[in-house]
């Protein structure tokens, strides 16, 4: 696979006078095509990377190699209230200025990968919290990048919840082959999904962890049981 995001001694500070460094010395590289997941503890940064490749944030020093377009999941979901789910994902469709054809069949073709096909009509607030991060996650997908950013979409869901959307997650990886970036505050969840897991610690990427467990992973198998364990040890330490 080749390198899509390439991260050389990144800097991120805020402030002209005084400014502290809230990303020191950042050096990572992400494949095409990999299910890369960023875990560590809160404030260390881990939501500034994202912002990073999506382009919301601009890097201070250093250098950032990464796609021009990204399709990205809040933690929120963020819909607009007042459209409708098809809308919704319609949106960010006409916002990279596609076609009303092209609009319409992503549209529709994302929706049925969310498994929201049926739910086109309604608004947000007609929606489960489950449903409004699949209407996110679709919204993502319509955009046709070869990234796709999710920061902690299932961490406000109930387990169930959080499960199913989980599977989907990986259906729609292994279908779309797309570059999946994802932060993480559950290990478990971390080592569930990712083929390499990165664990930050004050601003810094400590280490990078591969993940060699064939899929399907269960969460009651030994080997997924030990490599959890494996990886608290370091980012403990």
């Amino acid at each position: 696979m080749d390198p899509l995001i390439i991260f050389t001694k990144v800097f991120k500070s805020y402030g002209k006078v005084g400014a502290v460094d809230v990303i020191s010395d950042f050096n990572l590289t992400i494949k095409q095509g990999e299910f890369f997941c960023l875990i560590g503890p809160s404030g260390c940064g881990k939501s500034t990377i994202l912002k990073m490749i999506a382009g919301i944030e601009d890097v201070s020093r250093g250098d950032l190699v990464k796609p021009d377009k990204v399709g990205m999941v809040f933690q929120s979901g963020a819909l607009l209230p007042w459209l409708t789910v098809e809308d919704n994902v319609a949106f960010a469709a006409r916002m990279q200025g596609f076609s009303e054809e092209k609009t319409k069949r992503v549209t529709n073709e994302y929706l049925k990968m969310v498994k929201l096909d049926g739910f086109r009509t309604r608004y947000p607030r007609e929606l489960s919290g489950g449903q409004r991060q699949r209407v996110g996650i679709a919204r993502a997908l319509t955009v046709e990048s070869e990234v796709l950013l999710l920061d902690e979409p299932f961490s406000a869901l109930d387990p169930l919840t959080s499960e199913e959307l989980r599977n989907d997650l990986l259906t729609i990886w292994l279908s779309t082959k797309k570059t999946v970036v994802m932060i993480s505050h559950l290990l478990e969840e971390a080592v569930l999904l990712a083929e390499r897991i990165g664990i930050m610690k004050d601003g810094r990427l400590k280490t990078v962890i591969s993940i060699n467990l064939p899929r399907p992973r269960s969460e009651e198998e030994k080997k997924f049981l030990t490599e959890v364990e494996r990886t608290r040890k370091i980012l403990e330490q």
